[in-house]
């Protein structure tokens, strides 16, 4: 570590305070957990990327964030956003990070700032911006003169962006991040010189505020665990690394991302959900950042591309099936991270209190079927029941001195139970059931007692004397004049109930509540203008800027009821009632439930804009260049060349580099569209004599997370004509037989496999798919840089180590089954396409708009003979659209369409009803939806029919669709919309729009009422 450095981190422990308003601000740590202002504080964390919705719709997220429970925002900072051209910073609108760190303290919520530079995120270049990649030398995420050189600029831009808001400097940025999951890419030793170098130039711009990091670690940093299951697992390793810090989840996997044409993530349930959480508060974190929280969308091309195989392209969405969906509406996820949350600020402090009960210290007796763990502070005690059978069952746990109790759990589910825990003076309870709240509220304290419909569950009180003063409810108490223990038998209605108590002096009341009300309770922090409140009853809830509480219901029938500091007092009302009592809506009362917003309609003759394809810009080394060399960040590519071939037949093209879905033209007649990349051979119908082959590339998003991050988009190199594909999966041999690798196999000890193999007449080769490191041809090890056993996708050019006209043998460990792509492409050299055509993006765009109406025929490009450009340059009878239609260019000469005074050939294909067989681009016009002031409404998109492409709204990027599946929606924010808009969709295959429509979400029907 450098001098400087040194006395930096010197300074840093030191845990500089700042004084505000003349109270004393400082963050400090032990083995347990943080302490802020020398209470101890668990971290209840929510990542929401600032980046992935408009600036508009930041408050409304955060706030829905901090109304869960959640005490800080965790969020990355994308380079590519902030420069997206080199020397082109930009830090303003949406992209105005300041702005949300900002909203955040005025929130209240503490920050983890992780500034990167990268990041991965499922996020195009995991961060980088594109052009990074084409700087001569560079190699990232290392201490490469080049990459660091560039690092240093942005972390000029950014750092003091964070360095503003610290908690040093009067605001609430207290975590700051070393770069990223560097740990999965190699050990602390050999990642320590560069990991020193990230966190050198942090310290160096002024970060005081103490320095994490993830999956990985650095000298001087904390590190945490990024996971979704086997917390204890990692707990265990991160204390056997930092026994003297706090143990944080960095990244807790709440859902997942997803990929064109994968399964929906809809795995991780909210009842795993609800589990792992509890498995984490068992191993004795203190803090959990929850990734995602709230997702958000992956507008214009920056969703990424990903590790395991080579089509692994992120959706539009990033939805993640997180807590809060895209639309930042709540789910049953987020209920279950609500109600833990408040669990956890009820009981944290005993939590970072805890040390973990020994097995052998255990004497909870209970049935078979379950299983117990503790964690224990002083005499007070939280046992995690954790049930192994496969129904739910109410079973009875017999607790120290023969207390028993009964505990309802459902299969695979762990409950806390509380046991002696104090929560007034010479007050203890006990109870196996959930339960939140545990704080004064209007003078009582107040704890809710949640347990699901129609179940019993017990409470005890130790206490000298108890009086039940009050209750709403019938509840039977038992009291043992013995033990001074009061045993409080209740019973969970849809309804809540209340039950007023006064023990040894203070007063107390349980509000008894069902799960599903449960999920429907909501606490607002005290504020200078109001105290402590509770709703109970509102599916969702706001709070304005004003401070005014607005809240939503889908059943009118239900009971809303208030707690605390309202302006009205503490009441109870049907949502009927609330509805009646406002008069600005009470014109709706005969209509009941209500009336519904609608979606607005888009008309059935939209305009249409075909689109043929010609490049006509030559390439400077006369092979396809890639995108970065043309000079373009994402959008589309058109390659094409001419070849002539001696007779009409099928034939193989090879494209031995490609990274990108691909559409294959051959004389203005789609043949295929490549979607498995890395390397690919498709097959050809060519005609005899001349033909035009075009290539149409559509960029979908660089590695966001690979040991081969900066990848060539498009096509890069040589193409060939006259190859081979085989898959070679199957007919693997061993010393026991065949393996086919195909199929699922358990081989043991990673067997070494063989397979040989003929070139034929070819002299290149490339091997594609999931190879295990250790590959020998001919009995020569292949290197394999930057090979990790989790990424199982390679592609490898073995052409120097074959042998043409003899038999070749592939050898290679063992490592898994089933595979889902394992080829050798084989091919001559002398088969090279040469002379190339380009044109970018803007040689895509709408040149002349035509009436489309419902039902008219579809026209393949062979039969229908020249359009004529429109007069005007460029797109002037695109109207807006020209805003934010087309990714950069290249410097040099605009290419724009040429459309053929000629028609291509015809060909025996039979063109599809309902497509063009083109590109075609369809634009809509459409009104604003007029939304009553009681509503809040989500809207979307559904593309029916159609194939890839992109969509467009008023000059903003919407991203990228592609109708295989899992997304079928997109979200068009509200936030983007004017009193006149245009919609514009451009369609790869030209399908016909008629089943194109907008939607509103499903919770856009219900109204919303203001709580006094």
């Amino acid at each position: 570590m450098t001098e400087k450095a040194s006395l930096l981190l010197q300074e840093q422990e030191k845990n500089i305070t700042r004084a505000e308003n003349g109270v004393q601000s400082e963050l400090t740590y032990d083995a347990r957990s943080f302490f802020l202002n020398g209470e101890r504080v668990f971290l209840n964390s929510a990542t929401i990327h600032y980046f992935r919705m408009p600036k508009e719709e930041w408050r409304e997220v955060l706030l829905k964030a901090k109304l869960a429970g959640m005490n800080c925002i965790d969020t990355y900072f994308a380079w590519n956003v902030h420069e997206p051209e080199e020397g082109q910073w930009s830090f303003e609108g949406d992209n105005d990070c300041g702005a949300f760190l900002d909203l955040c303290a005025e929130l209240g919520m503490w920050v983890i700032a992780r500034p990167g530079p990268f990041i991965c995120a499922e996020w195009d270049f995991g961060g980088f911006p594109y052009w990074l990649g084409t700087k001569d030398g560079v190699k990232f995420r290392e201490n490469n003169e080049t990459y660091l050189h560039y690092v240093n600029l942005y972390f000029d831009q950014l750092v003091p962006i964070i360095r503003e808001r610290q908690l040093s400097a009067g605001g609430t940025v207290i975590l700051v991040q070393v770069e990223n999951e560097y740990g999965y890419l190699m050990d602390d030793a050999a990642a320590s010189d560069h990991m020193n170098t990230l966190r050198d130039g942090l310290l160096q711009r002024g970060i005081d505020s103490t320095l994490i990091t993830c999956v990985g670690g650095a000298e001087g940093t904390i590190e945490g665990a990024n996971f979704w299951s086997g917390a204890d697992g990692h707990y265990e390793k991160l204390r056997a690394k930092q026994p003297d810090t706090p143990k944080m989840v960095t990244e807790f996997w709440t859902g997942w991302f997803e990929n064109w044409g994968g399964p929906s993530a809809i795995q991780k349930t909210a009842p795993l959900l609800e589990r792992r959480i509890m498995e984490i508060l068992r191993a004795g974190y203190t803090g959990i950042s929850h990734y995602m929280f709230y997702g958000g969308t992956n507008f214009g091309g920056y969703g990424g591309r990903t590790m395991g195989s080579s089509d692994i392209f992120m959706i539009t969405s990033y939805d993640y099936d997180a807590p809060l969906n895209e639309y930042g509406r709540v789910t049953p996820k987020y209920a279950v991270t609500k109600n833990l949350s408040y669990f956890v600020h009820a009981f944290g402090a005993l939590l970072m209190e805890t040390e973990e009960i020994p097995e052998k210290q255990i004497v909870v007796r209970h049935p078979e079927g379950i299983s117990v763990r503790g964690r224990q502070a002083d005499n007070q005690k939280i046992w995690f029941l954790e049930s192994h059978k496969d129904e739910r069952e109410t079973m009875h746990i017999t607790l120290e001195e023969g207390r028993t109790l009964p505990v309802s759990l459902n299969p695979g589910q762990i409950v806390p139970l509380l046991d002696r825990v104090q929560i007034a003076e010479h007050v203890y309870l006990t109870a196996g059931t959930m339960i939140t709240g545990n704080e004064m509220i209007n003078g009582e304290l107040t704890l809710f007692i949640v347990a699901a419909t129609g179940q019993r569950s017990v409470v005890e009180l130790e206490a000298g004397a108890l009086n039940v003063t009050g209750s709403t409810v019938q509840v039977l108490v038992e009291h043992d004049s013995a033990r001074s223990v009061h045993r409080l038998d209740l019973f969970h209605f849809q309804e809540p109930g209340m039950i007023q108590l006064e023990a040894n002096g203070t007063p107390i009341r349980f509000v008894i509540l069902d799960q599903e009300t449960m999920n429907r309770t909501w606490r607002l922090e005290a504020t200078v203008q109001k105290g402590l409140r509770y709703v109970i009853g509102f599916d969702d809830v706001d709070v304005l800027p004003s401070g005014q509480v607005k809240g939503m219901i889908t059943d009118p029938d239900r009971t809303i009821t208030l707690l605390g500091d309202w302006t009205d007092g503490e009441r109870t009302l049907t949502g009927r009632e609330f509805f009646a009592s406002e008069e600005s809506i009470a014109c709706i009362q005969q209509q009941l439930p209500w009336t519904s917003p609608s979606a607005p309609t888009l008309s059935d003759s939209p305009e249409l804009s075909r689109i043929m394809l010609t490049a006509k810009q030559r390439s400077a080394s006369g092979q396809p260049e890639d995108f970065s060399r043309y000079g373009q960040d994402f959008g589309y590519l058109l390659y094409e060349c001419d070849f002539e071939s001696p007779t009409e037949e099928v034939t193989n093209l090879i494209l031995p580099d490609i990274q990108d879905t691909a559409r294959i033209i051959v004389n203005g007649v789609q043949q295929t569209l490549v979607r498995q990349v890395g390397a690919v051979g498709v097959q050809l119908q060519v005609d005899k004599g001349k033909n035009t082959l075009q290539i149409l590339v559509q960029h979908m998003g660089r590695l966001n997370f690979s040991p081969y991050l900066g990848e060539s988009k498009g096509l890069a190199g040589a193409v060939y004509l006259d190859g081979k594909v085989q898959d070679i999966r199957r007919d693997w041999r061993m010393e026991s037989g065949l393996v086919h690798l195909d199929e699922v196999n358990s081989l043991q000890g990673a067997p070494l496999l063989s397979r040989s193999f003929t070139l034929d007449s070819m002299d290149r080769a490339i091997l594609v798919g999931a190879l295990s490191k250790g590959l020998r041809i001919n009995g020569i090890e292949v290197p394999m840089e930057g090979y990790q056993d989790w990424f199982a996708f390679q592609t490898l050019d073995i052409s120097l180590y074959i042998k043409p006209g003899e038999t070749n043998t592939l050898e290679m460990p063992y490592s898994r089954s089933s595979l889902n792509r394992l080829e050798l492409i084989t091919y001559p050299s002398q088969g090279e396409l040469k002379d190339w055509r380009m044109a970018g993006t803007d040689a895509l765009l709408p040149q002349q708009w035509e009436s489309y109406e419902v039902g008219q025929e579809s026209i393949h490009p062979g039969a229908q003979g020249s359009i004529q450009r429109a007069g005007q340059p460029g797109i002037a009878a695109g109207g807006n659209c020209t805003a934010n239609l087309v990714s950069h260019t290249t410097n040099e000469s605009v290419n724009s369409v040429t459309l053929s005074e000629k028609s291509h050939p015809v060909s025996n294909h039979t063109p599809i009803r309902g497509s063009y067989g083109q590109p075609v681009w369809y634009r809509w016009r459409f009104a604003k939806p007029a939304v009553s002031e009681h509503h809040k409404v989500n809207l979307m998109l559904r593309l029916t029919g159609m194939s890839k492409g992109t969509i467009h709204l008023n000059g903003h990027h919407l991203g990228r669709y592609w109708q295989i599946g899992p997304q079928e929606d997109y979200k068009i924010p509200v936030a983007w919309l004017q009193e006149e808009n245009e919609l514009l969709l451009f369609d790869e295959e030209g399908r016909t729009p008629e089943r194109v429509r907008f939607l509103l979400d499903a919770l856009s029907r219900y109204p919303w009422v203001v709580v006094e």
